[in-house]
């Protein structure tokens, strides 16, 4: 068995497992800016709710609590939006110095080559005369053989390696979006009125973003929701009762 290359999945380096492993599956960029604009929500929400109930909770005047709200959007947009452009950006060149690299024992190597696809192909439960006469139809063509052995071997879709604008412009909106929730009733408020608001639509869109991460993790709906909810009130019932006792100590 020859060696297998490595891949970067999000800033990690994960190592190819031996031809027709399972894990080797979609390790491409199908869902990089929907990933990317869900996971954007839910920094924005939680790393702007904490800031603002940080700054509330200190007694802060009206305009300051503003100030900072919207410093926090825009400070924490564009180092998602530049964090992503720079992960996927990476994580194509390394796609695509993959496919380079298979292309290359395509043309150096076909035979050697074509002998691995048959025994992928094998281990699936092909025949092996079924499994060889595939292989040989396969390599006839060498786009279609390096799109085959890039799914195959590396689970890789070349056609679908993820934009790194796309996950970059998705995360900086989303982001936006995400701040913007609990700062929206400090815009047309101020005090008790619009920290209970603020706690009330943070609270109901936190729960709905973790509700759609189980896109991703499969796990309960509910649970994800509940626990999204838990971990982002309790940053902003810290951050605010911090905020309180350095607004005493410093009146």
């Amino acid at each position: 068995m020859k060696f297998r290359k490595d891949a970067v999945v999000d800033g990690k380096v994960a190592s190819m497992r031996p031809p027709g492993h399972p894990e080797h599956r979609n390790l491409g960029g199908k869902s990089g800016a929907l990933r990317a604009a869900i996971f954007g929500a839910n920094d924005g929400l939680v790393s702007n709710l904490a800031l603002i109930m940080g700054v509330a909770g200190a007694k802060a005047e009206p305009g300051v609590v503003v100030l900072a709200g919207i410093a926090g959007l825009l400070a924490g947009a564009f180092s998602m939006g530049a964090g992503e452009y720079i992960s996927m950006r990476v994580q194509r060149d390394v796609f695509e110095n993959l496919l380079a690299f298979e292309r290359d024992e395509l043309e150096t190597m076909p035979d050697a080559e074509m002998k691995e696809l048959v025994g992928i192909y094998q281990e699936r439960g092909i025949p092996e005369n079924l499994a060889v006469a595939t292989a040989q139809a396969v390599h006839t063509d060498l786009d279609l053989a390096l799109q085959t052995h890039a799914r195959e071997e590396l689970g890789l879709d070349p056609d679908d390696l993820g934009s790194p604008w796309g996950a970059a412009i998705s995360s900086f909106i989303t982001f936006s979006i995400g701040a913007l929730i609990p700062l929206v009733p400090f815009l047309f408020g101020s005090g008790t009125g619009a920290i209970v608001w603020a706690s009330i639509l943070s609270g109901a869109t936190l729960f709905a973003v973790g509700a759609a991460m189980t896109v991703f993790t499969g796990k309960n709906l509910v649970a994800q929701g509940m626990k999204m909810l838990a971990v982002g009130g309790a940053a902003a019932a810290t951050t605010y009762l911090v905020g309180s006792l350095l607004g005493v100590n410093l009146s």
